[in-house]
């Protein structure tokens, strides 16, 4: 059996990529209402302070900064991809693990995180977020997608609500 290296690194600042199975599915914005709850109960039972977030169709991305002392990311994403998928009926094709497992074979077993260095890192990173869903072709307009925190970043008066109106490419590796 494969071991996964994690970062460890307690009240850590992380970018985050997760992904459904079927990337032709469109479930993550046809449950955003259930994503939300999903992700509100993780946050009430195990909290984490969210930088930036966009849900796409097929897959989502995020940036947390941990508590101090607290370095366990992959237990929120469970709760989170439990709370979700909860309810739903199972994917069509399912492993006789996945079976046995009782995963529902919505979400791709793993994640993607990168432990955020430095201002210059996160910035990267929260452009990145938010520029997702127009490189998706999602909209021609960031300010168009209504899944993502760039709303919140315009509100605090962060961003311009036109921004990411003429940028091409957002320099960085990101994990999709």
């Amino acid at each position: 059996m494969s071991r996964y290296r994690r970062a460890r690194v307690e009240g850590g600042t992380f970018f985050f990529t997760l992904v459904l199975t079927d990337r032709s599915d469109d479930l993550l914005v046809r449950e955003i209402d259930r994503f939300r709850r999903s992700y509100a109960d993780a946050r009430a039972r195990r909290p984490f302070e969210t930088v930036a977030i966009c849900v796409l169709p097929d897959h989502l991305h995020a940036i947390w900064t941990l508590p101090p002392g607290d370095g366990d990311f992959a237990t929120r994403w469970s709760v989170i991809k439990a709370g979700f998928s909860r309810d739903l009926a199972p994917a069509g094709l399912r492993s006789p693990g996945q079976v046995a497992k009782r995963d529902k074979g919505i979400w791709q077993r793993r994640h993607w995180e990168h432990v955020i260095r430095d201002d210059a890192d996160l910035a990267r990173h929260v452009d990145y977020i938010h520029y997702n869903p127009v490189k998706h072709g999602c909209v021609s307009a960031v300010r168009d997608w209504p899944h993502s925190s760039f709303h919140h970043y315009v509100a605090r008066g962060l961003l311009p609500s036109d921004w990411g109106g003429d940028l091409v490419t957002i320099e960085g590796a990101f994990g999709e």
